[in-house]
Order: structure tokens, then C-alpha cells, then sequence
């Protein structure tokens, strides 16, 4: 039996006002955002939903906290605004009139029909994480941050978790699992915030095991505006009789900025809840492995010989082809082998694999061995434990990123088959060369598939689902200065990789397109995108036009758009 739920939408409101919609006047005398620098205002949102009588300085984190943060501007004037103004990507810093920062759904209702009403393109920003301009373009003009929008917790009436987009993907590791020893099949920086990678799709160490974030995903709260520019607030899920149904199919690996805002995730594996004792919290999302033997070995590039290179990563990919079924023996086992350019000094590869699978120890051995076999030079151990799964998700340092205070540039692409040799051979070709020192230059390449690969084509955005490899090509530096230089070589070691496909991983038998949370604004370009095959092709392939069409109905007035946001239907 499934619970009552609301499909509906619903208008702008105010804490009283159900269906009023909102005027510029009384949006800005709401927010209280006059002069420059940055002001509070009194209690909206939850807090006034709940009853709260909180005066917009509390951390708004969950359902019935008694005060809830903001709304907060901040203008250029204030101190704060240099940081606010820009993401992770220090490449890119914004120059928005204000930067909106919203502890409530309410208060994001709010600053979108004033952006609306005020004729100001706005962008969202959660983590911060975005690769490219998106949300710091000149074009934008108010930035909606949701970063005190972080709840996360379990919504008994919907029988789902809710994560709300400001959360942060550790804590919502950390809340999930100490909370009910559960968690979601996410991604392994902990500091990305989960508004923009849970759109995106969602893939993780558990992915293999567990398949995308978005397999999960139950329903949305979202902010949209209509074709009259009124904003609302709309509530969809997955079930097969809510009318609503397409916006939430297209929040499942459509990226960020195109379609509205949303304002919660609600979290529930299909199937999970049915039957006795189905309203158990505990299973209605994976349960992780308590323990995790973890590894890092490493391969020194002194006596590095191209024979030897492509040995390793052609073995890398053939075990990848022959273990990325879904229930794999190897399910378990996540790796990534990151071939870093010569200037490292070495390249190294880490894996994890539930402990408590029998025989562990040796499916990793054997993993290794298999990788290493017949190049002629031996791996170091840098790292082997077994620790427990919390803290090899939220603090090993195994997976995580570089410090992202960084300027950098990514591209990415999914892979059907192992490496073909032309391709191996310009790997080597390119993290090899000696007229470039990038020590933190590199290919992190992750065994994928699994249970990613047991979901349909079209049954979410995402298409890639017979992939056995993700790979993400990245070069991190710190000055601008360098720019010229780090872009030239990442853009020429990638279109050298793609030769064969015009620069781009071109979906056919071995290569399968590009990750839309990879964001890389070069594949809108013909000089570095010789494919034919347009860029939202190469995220979405067939599932384009649907998430067109979810477009037309849920933002015809294009309010929400950026360099690869879904275009309307007809559009350029």
C-alpha cells in the first residue's frame, strides 16, 4: 500500500498567503535586501510553517528547527562578497549584483520571482563545485546559494530520507549512516554539495555495488516559473500515476541550472518498504559494508617505459570489460587508477572492497596481480587496512580531491570496452612529455558498471548504462599565468585520446559520450569538438529531446539557463 502524497503545485506564498504570487515590490521589502552590503530577515519559510519564531540566524538544518536561517544578501560592497562570488574553481569569479543566500524553500520561492519580476538572470549554487561559469558567467546577475539549505534527516509521512540541496555529501554520509545505518551510492569528495550531484546522476565508490544516487531517487520539491513568470513550488516523484512524474524522471541526470531550483531530495530505493516490516527506515536505502579493506599501490615513472605504461592501464581496462556485470564477484571492489603526468614522479591506483566479502583479501590480490601482470615493473604498497566505512568515506584520503582552491580544467568520458592501442598509446604519449611540469596533471580512471549497468537507457537521464570505465581527465594549478598552458595541454592529450572520433569521446563501441557533472564547455566548440555529434548528445544522447520536452513544460520562459543547460525545443 503507498502513502497519500501531494502532486500538486503550488503558488509563490508567504507564511499565510497560499496561491498570492509575489511583486518586485514586495519580494525586496520582504527580503529586506536595501542598500549595499547584507541584511537578515525575520522568520519565513520553515520556520513560520513549523511555527518557529526564529529571527533568521539559526542553521536551518531540518525539518521542525525552531529558527531558520536567512534570507541573507550580500552585496559587492561587503567583505563577504569576494568569496561568495565565486565556486571551488578559481578560474571563475561571478559579478552578480547580489548573492542570495536562503535557509528555507520559501525563501528561494522568493528570490526567484524577484529575479523574475526584475528581468535578473539568476543561478544556484549549492556545493560550488561547478567546472565551468555557470553560475559566475556576466550574464548572471543573482546568485541563490542554498548552502544553509542543508538538512538531512527522515520524512515519516513519505516513508523517504530528504536530503535538501546545501547539504554537503560527507555530512549527509554521516547523518544517513549514524542515523539509521544507511546511506546513498554517492560520490567520494566529501565537501561537493548534493544540490548539484544528485541532478547531475550521482556515482560513488558504491556505485558498482549499489548503482547511481539517482536509482534511488524518490521525489523532488522544486521551485519552477510558468509561462505568466510565476514561481512555484512543485512536489514530484517517481510513482507511476503522479502527474508530475517527468520533472522528477528529469531531475535524474539532466545537470544543474536548466529546469528550476530544487529545494529537497527525497531518497527511497525502488521496491524498498513493501511488505512486513517495510516501514523500517533502516531499509529503505543501501546499507553499507561496516568495514572496507582499502589499498593504494603506486608505480614509479622512473624506468617507466611505454611498453610497460600500456601494459598496465590495457590490463586496467580488460579486467574492467570482464568484471562490470551486475552481480559481479568483484561488485564490491571500486578502483581508480590515476596515471599522473612524469613530473609526479609516480602514478598510483587505489581500490576498496567490502571487508566482510569472503575471501576479500584475495579478490584484491588477485585484482592487483592481474593489473601488474607483464609489465615488467612493480607496484610499491603505499596503503593496505581494513577500516570502517564511515571513515574510509568521509576522512581516507584514498579518494578525495586535491585542494580545490585551485584553478583546473576536467573533461571526461565513458567507456564500452577497453582501451584500443592508439589510445593507450597517446595516454603515454601526453603524461610523458617534457615540455610540461604538471605533477597534478592526471586520468582518474574508475571501474564502473554494476548495478549502474542493470537500469534502462531511458529509465533516468542518464543513458550511459553498459559503461565498464568513467574516466576524468583534470590538470589543477594555481596561477593565472599558467592558464594558457595547462588548457593547451589537457585540450591536446584529449583530442589526441578521441582522434579517431573527432576529438571527442564520440558514443559508438568502445567510447560512450560525457558526463554531464564533468562539465566542459569545449565540447560546444568545433575546434575542439570535431565530432558532429553536438555536446548535449554527448551527456544525454536519446533521452535529449524528453529532457527537452520537460523543459518546455516546467521553464518556457527560459529563466533557468547557462552554456549547457537544456535548450527549449527549436532552440539554438
Amino acid at each position: 500500500m503507498r502513502e497519500g502524497r501531494a502532486t500538486g503545485e503550488s503558488k509563490a506564498t508567504g507564511a499565510g498567503g497560499a496561491g498570492r504570487r509575489f511583486t518586485r515590490r514586495q519580494v525586496v521589502a520582504g527580503a529586506a535586501a536595501v542598500g549595499a552590503g547584507a541584511v537578515l530577515a525575520g522568520p519565513v519559510g520553515r520556520a513560520a510553517a513549523d511555527g518557529g519564531t526564529g529571527t533568521g540566524a539559526g542553521t536551518g538544518t531540518g525539518a521542525g528547527a525552531p529558527g531558520v536561517f536567512g534570507p541573507l544578501t550580500v552585496r559587492p560592497s561587503d567583505r563577504r562578497y569576494a568569496d561568495l562570488a565565486r565556486g571551488a574553481n578559481r578560474r571563475w569569479t561571478g559579478t552578480p549584483d547580489a548573492v542570495r543566500l536562503v535557509g528555507s524553500a520559501d525563501q528561494v520561492l522568493a528570490a526567484v520571482q524577484e529575479a523574475v519580476d526584475t528581468g535578473r538572470k539568476p543561478a544556484v549554487r549549492s556545493g560550488g563545485h561547478c567546472y565551468e561559469d555557470f553560475v559566475t558567467s556576466d550574464d548572471v546577475r543573482l546568485v541563490i546559494d542554498t548552502s544553509f539549505l542543508d538538512g538531512v534527516g527522515y520524512d515519516p509521512a513519505r516513508r523517504a530520507f530528504y536530503i535538501e540541496p546545501g547539504a554537503r555529501l560527507g555530512d549527509a554520509y554521516r547523518a544517513l549512516y549514524k542515523g539509521w545505518g544507511v546511506t546513498v551510492p554517492g560520490g567520494t569528495c566529501p565537501t561537493v554539495g548534493a544540490g548539484g550531484h544528485i541532478v547531475g546522476g550521482g556515482y560513488g565508490a558504491l556505485s558498482r555495488l549499489h548503482g547511481l544516487v539517482v536509482d534511488h531517487l524518490y521525489g523532488i520539491e522544486a521551485v519552477v516559473v510558468d509561462a505568466n513568470g510565476t514561481a512555484r513550488k512543485v512536489f514530484a516523484t517517481r510513482e507511476e500515476n503522479d502527474p508530475l512524474r517527468e520533472l522528477l524522471w528529469a531531475h535524474t541526470g539532466a545537470g544543474g541550472g536548466s529546469l528550476g531550483v530544487v529545494t529537497r531530495y527525497w531518497m527511497r530505493s525502488p521496491g524498498a518498504g513493501e511488505g512486513a516490516g517495510g516501514a523500517d527506515p533502516a531499509g529503505l536505502l543501501p546499507q553499507p559494508p561496516s568495514e572496507l579493506l582499502v589499498s593504494t599501490v603506486s608505480w614509479p615513472w622512473e624506468g617507466m617505459t611505454e611498453a610497460a605504461f600500456c601494459t598496465i592501464l590495457r590490463n586496467y581496462g580488460r579486467w574492467c570489460e570482464r568484471n562490470s556485470a551486475p552481480g559481479s564477484p568483484y561488485a564490491s571492489l571500486f578502483s581508480q587508477l590515476k596515471p599522473a603526468h612524469r613530473s609526479a614522479g609516480a602514478f598510483s591506483m587505489t581500490t576498496q572492497i567490502d571487508a566482510s566479502v569472503p575471501g576479500a583479501a584475495g579478490l584484491l590480490d588477485a585484482f592487483l596481480a592481474e593489473v601488474g601482470r607483464g609489465a615488467g615493473i612493480a607496484y610499491r604498497v603505499d596503503d593496505r587496512r581494513t577500516i570502517p566505512w564511515l571513515h574510509a568515506t568521509t576522512s581516507w584520503p584514498g579518494f578525495t580531491a586535491p585542494d580545490t582552491t585551485m584553478r583546473f580544467k576536467a573533461k571526461s568520458a565513458y567507456m564500452r570496452k577497453g582501451f584500443p592501442e592508439d589510445q593507450l598509446k597517446a595516454f603515454y604519449r601526453h603524461l610523458s612529455r617534457g615540455d610540461y611540469a604538471g605533477p597534478m596533471s592526471l586520468v582518474m580512471i574508475s571501474a564502473y558498471g554494476g548495478r549502474v549497468n542493470a537500469v534502462g537507457a531511458g529509465d533516468t537521464a542518464v543513458p550511459q548504462r553498459d559503461s565498464v570505465m568513467k574516466l576524468h581527465y583534470v590538470t589543477f594549478w594555481q596561477e593565472a599565468a599558467d592558464d594558457a598552458r595547462h588548457l593547451a595541454w589537457i585540450r591536446e592529450f584529449y583530442q589526441d585520446v578521441y582522434a579517431a572520433s573527432g576529438g571527442v569521446p564520440r558514443p559508438g563501441d568502445v567510447t560512450d559520450g560525457c558526463f554531464v557533472n564533468y562539465a566542459d564547455a569545449d565540447l560546444n566548440e568545433a575546434r575542439w569538438n570535431g565530432s558532429g555529434v553536438p555536446w548535449n548528445e554527448l551527456y544525454f544522447k536519446g533521452n535529449y529531446r524528453r529532457l527537452q520536452a520537460a523543459k518546455a513544460r516546467w521553464d518556457p520562459r527560459d529563466v533557468f539557463r547557462h552554456a549547457q543547460s537544456v535548450r527549449l525545443p527549436g532552440g539554438a
